[in-house]
């Protein structure tokens, strides 16, 4: 994301917008860092506004900013870009660097380990989405808690809640929040962006992105989700075929089974990485395990330009749910009505 930025002092850069974006802080201490010195940041928000100030205090969060004659404290949800000035206050590099307020991680260590084993390392994040509608799946991509799913999913309604299954079978906790806010939409490639903005009650477990290009054809893959609302169900197949072509789309094919509530949900390589995101399968009597995962280039692509598609919420669709009408597409998500050909 490039931003140009004034060649004035940091001091300079107008703060209005910023001041009506987060709340001051009043009285509340704030500890200095251990060892790393304070640093002089511009901080990017959504919606475009900027605050340039001392990093006092950074946690996964919050910010707390020094302005130099008050203190922001800024949630990190709202915070999309970060770069650093140096001691005059210029930019030290071109383009406003995400870094660490990235919104996906990737996965440094390239360890191949077998399904079960990711299942009990990641399985906690991946969660369902639940409109008035219907239900999906979903997963967190960082621990800021902002969450992926599909368009579909959640297209027509705002009232969103997010379930985390945490803990093991034997001692599983469903902590759901119900503050869900919508970031973005690429309804072409039915993909959403979601952010928990409940307070966060136990820490987040993220998933990270792989390269869905460097999947061969017959290489292992695995899907978790919530298909008929069985949650932390998992699925195993191959990748069929890493470039399918659907109406003008790419999709990765795969024979891991998914149904209606799968939508959303991930497709994982046996690198613990989500190569894709599980959203349609061809349904017709007597076929199975044939499904389709947006691939993670794509997720890529959305999330980096994830303001050129920001929820609006004055569109006069917004927050009704219209039912798709009939059709005898065989091309469909599994969410969508059964079209069976005799």
């Amino acid at each position: 994301m490039r931003r140009l930025f004034s060649k004035f002092p940091a001091s300079r850069i107008p703060l209005i917008a910023c001041l009506l974006a987060a709340p001051r802080l009043q009285g509340e201490a704030v500890d200095p860092p251990d060892t790393e010195p304070f640093v002089r940041r511009v901080l990017e928000l959504e919606g475009g506004s900027q605050v340039s100030g001392v990093i006092l205090k950074q946690t996964p969060d919050a910010y707390w900013v020094d302005l130099g004659h008050d203190v922001l404290r800024l949630p990190a949800t709202r915070v999309v870009g970060s770069m650093e000035l140096d001691e005059a206050g210029e930019r030290q590099t071109d383009d406003l660097v995400p870094r660490d307020n990235r919104l996906f991680k990737v996965r440094e260590d390239t360890q191949t380990l077998p399904v079960e084993s990711w299942v009990r390392r990641l399985g906690e994040g991946v969660v369902e989405v639940r409109s008035r509608a219907g239900q999906g799946s979903g997963f967190i991509l960082n621990e800021r808690g902002h969450v992926l799913t599909n368009h579909h999913v959640i297209a027509g309604d705002r009232e969103l809640t997010v379930t985390v299954f945490s803990g093991t079978d034997g001692d599983l906790e469903r902590i759901q929040y119900r503050n869900i806010r919508i970031l973005a939409m690429d309804p072409a490639n039915d993909l959403a962006l979601l952010a928990i903005e409940d307070e966060i009650r136990r820490p987040l477990t993220w998933l990270p992105l792989g390269v869905a290009g460097e999947m061969q054809t017959g290489e292992t893959v695995f899907a978790i989700g919530s298909p008929l609302g069985l949650d932390r169900t998992v699925s195993r197949g191959i990748v069929s075929l890493t470039d399918r072509l659907i109406n003008g789309i790419l999709f990765l094919q795969t024979t891991a089974q998914i149904n209606p509530g799968n939508s959303g949900g991930p497709l994982l390589n046996l690198r613990g990485e989500v190569i894709g995101v599980n959203t349609l399968k061809y349904m017709r009597t007597g076929i199975e395990g044939v499904g389709f995962a947006v691939p993670s280039e794509s997720i890529k692509i959305f999330l980096a330009k994830r303001s050129a598609y920001a929820f609006d919420p004055r569109n006069p669709n917004t927050g009704y749910h219209y039912l798709n009408p009939p059709r005898k597409s065989e091309w469909q998500t599994p969410e969508e009505p059964r079209t069976d050909t005799p």
